[in-house]
């Protein structure tokens, strides 16, 4: 008997209201609805991951970097509020930052001399190395609070772009901030460049929320613009900024109709605008309270003069006696002739495209790619428009200020960029366009890709178009790749490899070579036929080598490097 055939199972055609046949749903479609389905618990895991890796990231980088030229001077003042309270040292940036790093220092419980005489760098290397310290946990729990506040940031990014374009934007929004090797390496560091940075960005969300509830949320935005410039005095430009977001919102909020109602609505908006300005005055002056009710400022240092406009500026300035001598310190730096370096040119002075090319190099290009269209899309779609003055304008003047600084150091100086562009550029996905979630997700996987091959050497990261972070010395000097960092590294480098050889060292950074048992001399005070054995040289002073310690490199082999950022030559 022969077996029946098989007949295959069909489904039940399925037709819509009008009795056609129903279109099937596409792979990708489906997919959607899937995720769709499950977004309750799947974008609080995607955050939690993404806040998980940047903070092993960041810690990771904490727990291996020396300290860096800036961190010891910081430190230092930390301490002296917490054990003194009184202003002494760096005042040339507001309290806010360090105390945020005292935060740490509290749990660390330092020995500290405050009878030691001496400059603020001296004062932090003596904290750090011969007070009976170990640097290496002291630096920890100074950076600790930054990563933390670091973090929180993050949370900012993605409530920004997340009210702007919905939850996946502020999903790829918080992945451009999380894989920032910029945001990552400045994050790590008890230094003030991201705090800075992440309370102007702040600012701005609150600001835009403020076109719904200006009473609540323009003092609160004036709390955070506060926060800045009670952090770095390079946010002072912020407050006009703010101030003018501040008007718009109030604006938006009334939506004025006829002479009558729009003069008064401007009235309100000025008003509003001047609220977070006296709001960010005063968390400027309860910083320096903070420090010392009495407000009592001894420097340990000369305050330079200054004459002129500037001169007279600072003394304007709303603010603390302290905060305007640390104005006149900062314009004393503006009048030095600092030394730059970019591809290659060692130059005196400053260029105004600088910090525009440094960018270009330490940026990933995913990320590059995804700044540029998102920008374009939220000044090109009607929808997103109204965002574009609180999401642009505040980067765009801070850059513009940086640029026209003396200090052509590092993109540290312009870190409020990929902070500010990580919402920017996740408002790419609000451009109706059947590729682009796929297109973003490829950028973004190429961004994630990019930073943790260079993990957890973020300091000196360039994108491939320029080599990668091995390469970043011939383009870049100073924070952009060599800040003193890596010193412990070069001493287990020669520990292991070297044991034995003559070290012949010329280090930049603020690190002492023999706490971590580095026996070296300075080849730069010995004659050069006398110099032989391993030559190491941070790269930052390899960028700027001249006469007897160029013809040293130039007569030595490169046979090794530590971090990128330090070289080592057999003679």
């Amino acid at each position: 008997m022969m077996a029946r055939e098989q007949q295959p199972v069909l489904e039940p055609e399925v037709r819509d209201t009008g009795g056609r046949p129903a279109r099937r749903a596409s792979g990708s479609a489906r997919l959607y609805g899937e995720l769709r389905r499950h977004r309750r618990w799947l974008a609080p895991l995607l955050v939690v991951v993404l806040l998980t890796q940047m903070a092993v990231a960041m810690v990771t980088t904490a727990v291996q970097q020396t300290p860096t030229v800036d961190e010891p001077v910081y430190v230092a003042t930390a301490t002296d509020y917490l054990r003194e309270h009184r202003l002494r040292y760096n005042p040339e940036h507001p309290p806010l930052g360090k105390l945020v790093i005292m935060a740490g220092l509290a749990v660390a419980d330092p020995h500290y001399d405050a009878s030691f005489q001496g400059s603020q760098g001296q004062v932090g290397r003596h904290l750090l190395y011969e007070s009976g310290n170990d640097p290496w946990r002291l630096m920890l729990w100074a950076r600790l609070p930054m990563i933390a506040l670091t973090l929180l940031f993050g949370l900012v990014v993605l409530a920004f772009a997340r009210e702007i374009a919905g939850t996946l934007a502020g999903l790829v929004a918080l992945a451009l901030y999380a894989f920032s090797p910029d945001v990552i390496a400045q994050g790590s560091l008890a230094t003030l460049d991201v705090p800075a940075a992440g309370f102007v960005l702040t600012s701005a969300w609150l600001a835009r929320r403020a076109r719904l509830r200006p009473r609540l949320y323009l003092p609160l935005a004036g709390v955070a613009l506060g926060a800045a410039v009670a952090t770095k005095m390079s946010a002072l430009p912020a407050i006009p900024v703010l101030m003018a977001l501040a008007l718009l919102s109030v604006w938006h909020a009334r939506r004025p109709d006829g002479r009558a109602e729009r003069r008064r609505t401007l009235l309100l908006g000025l008003a509003g605008a001047g609220v977070v300005a006296l709001v960010a005055i005063a968390v400027v002056w309860a910083t320096y309270l903070a420090v010392d009710p009495l407000l009592r400022f001894t420097p340990a240092e000369p305050v330079p003069a200054v004459h002129g406009l500037r001169g007279r500026l600072a003394g304007l300035l709303p603010f603390p006696g302290a905060f305007q001598d640390g104005m006149r310190v900062q314009f004393g730096f503006e009048d030095y002739p600092w030394q730059g370096y970019l591809f290659g040119r060692l130059y005196t002075g400053s260029l105004w495209y600088y910090l525009p090319a440094a960018l270009l190099v330490k940026t990933p290009l995913g990320m590059l790619a995804l700044w540029v269209a998102g920008a374009v899309a939220v000044v090109a779609l009607r929808r997103l428009r109204p965002a574009a003055p609180y999401v642009l304008v505040a980067p765009a003047v801070l850059l513009a200020a940086a640029m026209t600084g003396s200090r052509d150091f590092g993109t540290r100086y312009a870190v409020f960029v990929p902070m500010f562009l990580a919402v920017g550029g996740a408002c790419v996905l609000a451009v109706r366009w059947r590729w682009g979630p796929l297109v973003t997700g490829g950028l973004l996987l190429f961004v994630a890709i990019s930073s943790l091959r260079t993990f957890p050497y973020y300091l000196p990261y360039s994108n491939e178009a320029f080599g990668g972070p091995e390469k970043t010395h011939l383009r870049l000097h100073d924070s952009n790749v060599d800040w003193g960092q890596d010193l412990g590294r070069l001493a287990d480098r020669l520990r292991q490899r070297y044991p034995g050889e003559r070290i012949w060292l010329v280090y930049k950074g603020s690190g002492v070579p023999s706490y971590y048992g580095i026996r070296a001399r300075d080849p730069r005070k010995v004659p050069a036929d006398t110099v032989h054995g391993l030559l190491v040289v941070s790269d930052s002073w390899v960028a700027k080598a001249r006469g007897g310690l160029a013809e040293l490199i130039h007569t030595s082999r490169p046979i090794d490097e530590v971090g990128h950022s330090i070289t080592i030559y057999q003679r």
